[in-house]
């Protein structure tokens, strides 16, 4: 094993020209989203082997937003470097693989894909969580691995890798910056990390041993940020963080300012809304009401995932979240008093160490009460090194049981019930992974799901509900109503990465809570509001937990919709020399009749077949006569 300063010598990291994987402009690179299609996708063109920053590298990316986030950053300076990012491990040269260290399936999810790397003989990088805070883990011996604050130099760890160098690169060091390449996995959807590491000391959380104590980024430096992406087209901005409550507490500002300072940027027409990640409640406490006012704003999604764990004190105690039950009640009522239409997530942890049937019966009680519209119900995994890992479980069985019986009493409520003829706004981001609805969101970030052309990704309009399901909802756009923005200037090189279509692999989890709140631990969509978008998954269970937020299956008189996006000349011109808002009409084509199609062809194919061995029966007869 060589250390990559050894390697690299003191020339490539100080002095000697501009480090590995930073040779090109920074200017981040939006890719369209993912979504199913029957067409055979063309294969990318091969590199020459052997030349460094041509070969093609697979991300694979498990865990939250955050770690999301992280392999967009990543991929985005590989790219640069000219590298090209993959979505076919075999046909990729080497596998970088971002970790999540929340629960234990998805570590073993991790020692599955280490394991089938190994064996296909690839070069690999493992990164994220899992090798920051398990540095000695044994399944990590005699690979590459970069620490969650080296993600800034991830080009020279895989250009070792692939000389066949073992890398190791997890010294702490100040956080990466916001301005590196980037490859969204959504163009967009930006991802915004505004704080690592938490302040909290919760007795089951594995993710503070990577991520560390808070360390938050300026309000100019995040400002930037926004202001760059909101110019490259975006139109949804997540905040995200191990606890977004937390932000500023260790530089002398809040949360509040930041909201405040980022919201005067957002575009005043609203066609940009901002997503406030998880918080716990501890830290929005003292900032209810200026969080509400922020939550008001037409471009501020009224929504707000606030973990509860427990509706017992005793069981929060042991937890350590160093709140109470009675102080979540009043997070989750002042924000429902305060903010119109106010939609709150939670995550429960079933079977605790000490859970008593009292104690689960508390939570069930709370769950009713307040019949949230999103909850992520996850089992206990102890995770090592953690004081709850040494504390009495409960019995694998048992937990088991409340999960199931927890998860019964969350889907028996109908939170969209009455919403059917209503006409909500909506801002349209995403492709439902049927292929056939398009994905938006309300104000309070109600998944609805229409038919619609592929040319209303990125606008909002206003939506006829028409059926409502437990995990979303069916509606119909109305005519006239979509609001189309001009898109941002693209460079022909921004153009390319476009139709290469270099998208990071899925995330694999959904630990919105630094503390455990997974829901999900291997290959499923992230759950609730960290991936509602992909829409009308059928119910499933990832890892021994219940994936609470999973989508309505599909209605049998769904419409095939159509993909012709495409505007008359003359009017798309008009509109882009504008530069203002102008309304369409939305209009759903019927498919072409395949078979038809192909009768028609066969017919004129016989006719022309016909005609030919006529004209040359009366050309032999000719010749023969004379």
């Amino acid at each position: 094993m060589e250390d990559i300063e050894d390697v690299l010598g003191a020339a490539g990291l100080s002095g000697g020209g501009a480090p590995p994987g930073l040779r090109l402009p920074l200017a981040a690179v939006a890719v369209k989203p993912k979504r199913r299609s029957s067409r055979v996708a063309q294969a990318p063109p091969q590199p020459e082997a052997g030349i460094p920053g041509t070969q093609t590298i697979y991300v694979k990316t498990f865990g939250c937003s955050h770690n999301q986030s992280d392999s967009e950053y990543m991929s985005g300076q590989l790219s640069a470097f000219g590298y090209a990012i993959t979505e076919d491990p075999e046909g990729a040269d080497l596998w970088l693989i971002n970790t999540c260290t929340v629960k234990n399936p998805s570590q073993s999810a991790m020692t599955t894909l280490i394991s089938k790397c190994k064996n296909a003989n690839k070069p690999l990088v493992v990164a994220g969580c899992v090798p920051q805070g398990s540095q000695g883990l044994k399944e990590l011996e005699g690979i590459s691995i970069i620490g969650v604050q080296q993600i800034d130099r991830v080009v020279e760890v895989v250009e070792e890798t692939l000389k066949g160098h073992e890398v190791r690169l997890l010294s702490r060091k100040t956080l990466p910056s916001l301005d590196l390449p980037k490859v969204r996995k959504n163009k967009f959807i930006e991802i915004l990390p505004i704080n690592v590491g938490c302040l909290g000391a919760c007795t089951y959380c594995k993710t503070k041993h990577a991520r560390g104590h808070l360390g938050s980024y300026t309000i100019d430096s995040l400002v930037d940020r926004v202001k760059t992406v909101v110019s490259e087209g975006v139109r949804e901005i997540w905040l995200s963080s191990e606890d977004t409550g937390a932000y500023g507490r260790d530089i002398g500002t809040n949360l509040p300012n930041l909201l405040n300072a980022i919201v005067a940027e957002l575009p005043v027409d609203q066609s940009t809304m901002l997503r406030i990640g998880m918080t716990n409640p501890p830290f929005i406490l003292e900032h209810l009401k200026e969080i509400a006012a922020v939550l008001c704003h037409p471009c501020v999604y009224s929504f707000l995932h606030v973990p509860v764990q427990s509706g017992s004190d005793s069981v929060l105690k042991a937890m350590n979240r160093e709140y109470t039950v009675g102080e979540f009640r009043k997070v989750v009522d002042t924000l429902c008093e305060l903010v119109p239409g106010m939609q709150i997530a939670t995550d429960i942890i079933c079977g605790f160490p000490g859970e008593t049937d009292e104690d689960f019966s508390e939570t069930v009680n709370l769950v009713k009460e307040y019949q949230f519209p999103q909850v992520h119900i996850s089992q206990f995994y102890p995770r090592p090194g953690t004081p709850a890992a040494r504390m009495k479980k409960v019995p694998s069985n048992e937990v088991k049981k409340r999960s199931r019986e927890l998860t019964s009493v969350f889907e028996s409520f109908s939170p969209y019930q009455g919403m059917e003829g209503k006409v909500e706004k909506i801002w349209i981001t995403e492709i439902a992974s049927d292929g056939v609805h398009l994905v938006g969101h309300t104000k309070g970030y109600i998944q609805v799901l229409v038919t619609a052309p592929d040319s209303m990704l990125g606008t909002s309009a206003d939506a006829k509900i028409t059926s409502v399901g437990r995990w979303s909802v069916f509606g119909v756009v109305v005519e006239g109503s979509v609001a189309v923005i001009e898109a941002p200037i693209q460079t022909s090189a921004e153009l390319q990465e476009e139709h290469v279509q270099n998208q990071v692999e899925e995330a694999g989890c959904c630990a919105t809570d630094s503390c455990g709140a997974c829901a999900c631990s291997n290959e499923a969509q992230p759950c609730g509001p960290d991936r509602c978008g992909d829409a009308l998954r059928a119910p499933q269970t990832c890892g021994g937990d219940v994936v609470t937020t999973r989508q309505e299956a599909l209605q049998p008189t769904l419409v095939r919709r159509s993909v012709d996006g495409t505007t008359k000349g003359s009017d798309s011109t008009a509109a882009h020399s504008a530069g203002k808002e102008q309304r369409v009409e939305v209009v759903t084509r019927r498919g072409v009749d395949i078979d038809t199609v192909l009768w028609c062809g066969l017919a004129a194919s016989f006719a022309v077949t016909v005609a030919l061995l006529a004209l040359l029966t009366s050309k032999i007869l000719s010749t023969t006569s004379h």
